[in-house]
């Protein structure tokens, strides 16, 4: 995975606000699905985020345009 400073500033969140792990990321993002879907559905369909934290997800990311 090649990472943008766009997906650098929401992988940051993610660690930082949700406490996800470097691993738990991982999980999503070493997937073929990734290169086809965005990340915070992938984190959901994985169990590694639950649907209020995939709410807050796509809070921020509504508060951060620039990012999308």
């Amino acid at each position: 995975m090649v990472i943008n400073s766009s997906d650098r500033k929401l992988l940051q969140f993610l660690q930082k606000e949700l406490a996800l792990s470097q691993a738990d990321i991982a999980v999503a993002t070493r997937h073929p699905e990734f290169n086809h879907g965005p990340l915070p559905m992938l984190l959901w369909q994985y169990g590694l985020v639950d649907l209020q934290q995939l709410d807050r997800i796509f809070d921020w990311l509504a508060e951060h345009p620039e990012l999308r």
